[in-house]
């Protein structure tokens, strides 16, 4: 057996040689294949640690120094292993975190508020490299409210400008405004936050420039740099609300990364997506949705915030977001379902500019639903190319094309209201003169007055003119001679009559001019 025992140990060397030996693929060697230890022998020699062998405390294992091999449950937890965002040493994150710390319900709403879109954007980061302290923005952003409409008009979770949500490709139109859509105004969020640390190469920049605009920014890293101070975030002269922002995130951060320590409580989440993207083929109610996914309305809207209409359309919303439960049970009733039409609404564009009296007659509908139903206000025209929802009916049953899915709008113009009055012809009037003094057509102002379009008026000669109503309230009377008032000048609230008026020429109130800091 003298062979078997020489083979035991050839084989038991050899396991030797390979266990002590690096490879490439081996993170414990060089690029070269070498032990990356400093004290590495040369060659292939092995290597031995000195002393005796321990465990690992559970300690050291919670310092980072070994990866779990095993997914967190908890989806804070993974939030927490994600950060990599330096800290930042500012007395404004400790006055942010005993804000936040002394608001408990408040932190509250927030945290479950989150839960049904932290995982989503989690995922993301994850993919993309990024630090998971991003998925805390949107509460600092809006409290993660996608419906959150800021003073500035910044809307949804990641407080999107209509500007920068345009560069970003989110479509805001007559049916929905991505801005408010979860996964568009996420995915634009993250490639702008990418953007922006791609252009000033840190993070803390990079988020002043998405509160503050990326233009802000570098002028003031520029003038920093002229006079030769710092270009940190804390070294730059940033207005109050951007001075606030990164402290806002960071004082977040601290309290997710141990609530415990600011007694903070944490509504749990699990490390479980909440919905799923089921796909429509055919323009469909909201109300249907959520009937054959069995969810209320309002469940389903707090997913799909974008959507401004009672019907989606499916050529420019091909998806829909349900609660992971629900999307096969829409599945499977959708499949079933045999009760009619899936849709109640269509898209109807105006022909030409018309009341909404016109259009609703045209399109069978009442005007006051028509106004409703489109949020019209009063007195206001529909342009030509305008795109109205509308009853679907058995000549208007097709579903809405890409086109007008992704790009209609409601184009509205102010009814113009005239009244008849009569001005006193100046010496030298004509009836194009009149005409353009009072911005009408010469034809209108012939006709009115039954006398040809090249006539003349004699001084003080009545003349008759159906002026609009806001003109009426710019204008002046043909005794004083002052011509009528330009476009954009203020209108006054006395219209043309017989009664007396001043002489003195109007004086024009200066515009009250708000500062406030550039947003996205």
């Amino acid at each position: 057996m003298s062979w078997l025992r020489w083979a035991l140990l050839a084989g038991l060397l050899w396991l030797a040689g390979c266990a002590t030996t690096g490879s490439p693929g081996d993170p414990a060697a060089g690029s070269d294949g070498t032990p990356s230890s400093p004290t590495a022998a040369p060659g292939n020699a092995a290597q031995y640690p000195s002393g005796s062998l321990r465990p690992i405390t559970p300690g050291e294992a919670a310092r980072g120094g070994v990866a779990s091999l095993t997914a967190p449950v908890d989806l804070w937890d993974r939030i927490r292993r994600g950060f990599a965002m330096p800290d930042l040493q500012d007395d404004l994150v400790q006055d942010r975190i005993q804000w936040y710390s002394a608001r408990p319900d408040y932190l509250q709403r927030m945290t479950l508020r989150s839960s049904k879109y932290l995982f989503y954007i989690v995922e993301e980061l994850e993919r993309r490299g990024m630090p998971t302290e991003l998925a805390l923005l949107p509460y600092v952003e809006s409290a993660f409210n996608p419906q959150a409409v800021s003073s500035a008009k910044a809307v949804g979770m990641w407080q999107f400008m209509p500007a920068t949500g345009t560069t970003f490709d989110l479509k805001q139109n007559a049916f929905r405004d991505d801005r408010r859509d979860v996964l568009a105004s996420t995915r634009a969020a993250l490639d702008y936050l990418q953007k922006l640390y791609g252009m000033f190469g840190d993070w803390h920049l990079a988020l002043a420039a998405y509160n503050w605009g990326e233009g802000n920014v570098a002028r003031a890293i520029a003038r920093n740099q002229k006079a030769g101070l710092g270009i940190k975030y804390t070294d730059l002269n940033l207005p109050a609300e951007t001075r606030m922002y990164v402290p806002k995130l960071l004082a977040v951060k601290n309290i997710i990364a141990n609530p415990d320590s600011f007694h903070a409580e944490l509504a749990p989440i699990e490390n479980h997506p909440y919905f799923q993207t089921v796909e429509i083929k055919r323009d469909i109610d909201v109300a249907l949705v959520a009937k054959l996914a069995g969810i209320r309305e309002e469940d389903f809207r707090a997913l799909n915030p974008s959507f401004h209409r009672p019907t989606i359309f499916a050529a420019g919303t091909p998806r829909i977001l349900l609660p992971w439960d629900n999307a096969r049970v829409f599945e499977r009733n959708l499949e079933a379902y045999d009760q009619g039409e899936y849709a109640s609404w269509t898209v109807w564009t105006a022909p030409a500019t018309m009341t909404v009296a016109e259009a609703a007659q045209r399109v069978g509908m009442s005007e006051s639903d028509l106004r409703s139903v489109n949020n019209i206000p009063p007195r206001m025209l529909i342009r030509a190319g305008s795109a109205l929802l509308v009853p679907r009916s058995a000549t208007r049953n097709d579903d809405v094309p890409g086109q007008i899915a992704d790009n209609g709008q409601l184009l509205l113009a102010p009814e113009i209201v005239t009244r008849r009055t009569v001005v006193g012809a100046r010496k030298g009037d004509t009836v194009a003169r009149l005409a353009q003094r009072y911005r009408l057509s010469a034809a209108q102002v012939a006709q009115w007055n039954d006398t040809k379009i090249n006539a003349s008026f004699k001084a003080g000669q009545p003349v008759v003119l159906f002026v609009p109503v806001r003109m009426l309230g710019t204008s002046t009377p043909a005794t004083t001679h002052r011509p009528a008032a330009r476009a954009g000048e203020p209108a006054r609230k006395k219209s043309v009559s017989t009664a007396k008026r001043s002489a003195r020429p109007a004086t024009s109130a200066k515009p009250r001019i708000t500062a406030k800091a550039a947003r996205r």
